[in-house]
């Protein structure tokens, strides 16, 4: 298991994280992720910290085994085990999946890091339905 360290909050970069909002109808993305990185040992507790508290604890993450870093199968984010999935046949290879016990699967679209924020955030937007960028 590999622990996450995770540095004081002012020196964190914001989160890049739009949410779709919650509405009666089925989505097939709850949001998208715009990670600086592919290393998901410094980019997840990132993500972890900024989702929305009814989400509770995330138990399991599952990524695109060919575009993320290498990983363990498990880490320790903000005192709480995290199982790490890495999968090369998911039906959405740019989603991260992830699951809480008793609460839910959320689906993230995941924006490539290397992406010009010119075309990222017209990108997020979209995707979640959001038309004020």
């Amino acid at each position: 298991m590999t622990t996450a360290l995770q540095p004081p909050l002012p020196s964190y970069p914001l989160l890049r994280l739009r949410l779709a909002p919650r509405a009666g109808m089925p989505r097939r993305i709850d949001g998208v992720w715009w990670p600086r990185s592919y290393d998901l040992l410094v980019e997840l507790p990132r993500l972890l910290a900024g989702l929305p508290q009814a989400w509770g604890h995330i138990s399991s993450v599952t990524v695109n085994g060919a575009t993320w870093s290498a990983t363990p199968g498990r880490m320790l984010v903000f005192d709480q085990v995290v199982r790490l999935r890495r999968s090369t046949t998911m039906s959405a290879p740019d989603t991260v999946c992830l699951l809480a016990p008793s609460r839910g699967r959320w689906d993230l679209l995941v924006v490539p890091p290397d992406t010009p924020p010119d075309t990222a955030e017209p990108l997020m937007a979209t995707a979640v339905g959001d038309d004020t960028i």
